[in-house]
């Protein structure tokens, strides 16, 4: 199936699984959908399994657009407690099309709690509450991640799925790989034809150690010990000074030991200023996610907290957090660390949905289906690509996906002769302004030759908001009050268009700094009225000021774990 094809059934409304081997298009298809809805007045919610994935689609993690967060299960008090909080209730009712990318990621039972919650939300017992859904992702590459021994249930196995019955659109275009025998490799690690002519090939880019590496080619390791080795390695050639973090727990040995396990900070971080750094955990306030990368350009004074400036040009700080163990209301236990580690070298995990002209991988200990698939993915051609390392279980992939695979062409097969049919007889057409109108849209978008539309109120305080203007300064270049562009963006954030920690970049350090003491005051007096607030406060901050914490205090609401 084309790029074009997969759009026009989308554009039905239909519920639709996007997929396609790397390089396939996947991300750029549900970009230009994105695009087309937002043209015609409809604002899609856009979502994935992973930080890292979600930064690739400009959106959230599906755990905190759902309120999920870190639950395995679902159960009747988890159910209340999540349709209790009246921003994630408001967003999913809101939404006339949620898109969920990366979804090899996500297990089945985590894809029915969505489905479940938006159901309740909605009032609505159709799949997902009735809402048009897009999975897109490859389940030949990483499968979800299982927590004490469960059985890998991938997200087509559950019910929500079947429910939700997606036409299956598989692209067979290639955009990434750039020559005929690389991809000719790639081809056949997918179809189960890997043999020992293949192997030849991807063991003649191996590095023979003569000659060094450049130094900003990326390192992919299956193991994070590996990566820990080369990032110190690094560190060390940094001529500034170093900076500690210890990390501090409280509680049973036994339980604090397990939060370490699944804390991806070490429990003594040293930094130095030019470091690169990963962050690794959600913090929607603090405007970073789990995989957002950066470098340390200096320490807070006089904290001494770390300072990264992001690759889109924020500069953060980055105060300790904690991770917990509840139980009954009460913490049981508890870590508090720096949320960074150090990002020369990462994962085979954590390179998912990248491109790269050039990158050195090791796949000498692979371990989980598809890791290897993922990792010479990343690379554009073979002469991109340096081989550490190699074992006979680097081309494996899971046998269930193998078949389903098969499944899933001839689904797309089909879909791509029915709508053909459809588009002849003139019905496409109709289906796609039937969906426009539904989804409360509007037909009047700007064609070639046409004078362009003009663009929202919305829109142009985004694309301000994105650009780094501060949110007064914002306000004085549109002629409108800070109440007003506040107002503006907690829209852009219910619908899942705009990350609240990109809000938090944009106001007063002073504001920032005030945040805790005006928090406090919502927790105790509400937050349904400013009033009580204002005067608790004794009028130290203004309504504007009390505005914009409000909308902060609501996106800290949500899960920041994942």
């Amino acid at each position: 199936m084309t790029q074009r094809e997969a759009l026009d059934i989308m554009k039905t409304g239909a519920n639709v699984f996007l997929t396609g081997e790397p390089g396939s298009g996947k991300t750029h298809t549900l970009t230009t959908y994105i695009k087309w809805l937002t043209e015609r007045g409809i604002e899609p919610s856009v979502t994935a399994s992973t930080g890292v994935a979600a930064t690739h689609v400009g959106g959230m993690t599906i755990h905190s657009w759902a309120g999920i967060g870190i639950l395995d299960e679902l159960g009747a008090q988890d159910l209340d407690r999540i349709l209790s909080k009246e921003h994630v209730v408001k967003r999913i009712q809101k939404t006339k099309v949620l898109i969920l990318d990366e979804i090899s990621m996500l297990s089945g039972g985590t894809l029915s709690m969505v489905d479940e919650i938006m159901r309740m939300a909605r009032h609505d017992s159709r799949a997902f509450g009735g809402v048009q859904i897009v999975f897109c992702g490859d389940f030949f590459q990483l499968p979800p991640i299982t927590r004490g021994g469960r059985t890998t249930e991938f997200a087509f196995s559950s019910a929500a799925w079947r429910n939700a019955m997606p036409l299956t659109c598989y692209l067979t275009e290639q955009h990434r790989q750039e020559d005929d025998v690389f991809l000719d490799v790639l081809s056949a690690i997918r179809d189960g034809s890997f043999d020992h002519t293949h192997a030849s090939t991807l063991l003649s880019r191996s590095h023979d150690g003569e000659e060094e590496i450049e130094t900003d080619i990326p390192r992919l390791f299956t193991h994070n010990l590996d990566v820990d080795s080369i990032n110190d390695k690094q560190l060390a050639t940094l001529p500034s000074t170093p900076h500690h973090f210890v990390m501090e727990e409280t509680g049973a040995s036994v339980l604090t030991d397990g939060l370490k396990r699944g804390c991806l900070s070490p429990s003594k971080l040293t930094l130095k200023k030019g470091a690169i750094v990963m962050c690794t955990k959600n913090n929607a306030a603090g405007g970073y996610v789990n995989g957002t990368l950066g470098v340390v350009i200096d320490f807070a004074k006089p904290s001494g907290e770390p300072i990264i400036e992001t690759r889109d040009g924020r500069e953060i700080v980055i105060a300790r957090s904690e991770w917990v163990i509840e139980e009954n209301g009460k913490i049981k236990a508890k870590i508090a660390q720096v949320p960074l580690r150090l990002a020369w070298a990462i994962t085979i995990h954590k390179s998912q949905g990248m491109s790269m002209d050039a990158a050195a991988i090791d796949l000498s200990k692979t371990f989980e289906y598809g890791q290897g698939y993922v990792a010479l993915s990343r690379v554009r051609s073979l002469s991109g690509l340096t081989l550490l390392g190699w074992s006979e279980n680097a081309t494996s992939l899971h046998p269930e996906i193998l078949h389903m695979d098969e499944r899933f062409r001839e689904e797309s097969d089909a879909a791509v002769e029915a709508f053909d049919t459809l588009r002849e007889e003139g019905d496409l057409a109709i289906m796609q302004k039937n969906f426009i109108h539904a989804s409360g849209g509007s037909l009047d978008v700007k064609e070639p030759g046409v004078k362009e539309k003009k663009k929202s109120t919305y829109d142009e305080t985004f694309e301000l908001l994105v650009e780094g203007i501060p949110l007064a300064e914002i306000a004085k270049v549109r002629k409108l009050t800070v109440g007003t562009v506040a107002d503006h963006a907690e829209k852009l954030i219910e619908t899942g268009r705009l990350d609240a920690g990109l809000l938090l970049a944009r106001i007063p350090a002073k504001l920032i700094a005030a945040l805790p003491d005006i928090h406090s005051k919502f927790e105790e007096l509400g937050i349904d009225k400013l009033g009580p607030v204002y005067h608790s406060l004794n009028g130290k901050y203004s309504y504007d000021d009390l505005k914009i914490s409000r909308i902060l205090f609501d996106a800290t609401q949500e899960s920041e774990v994942y």
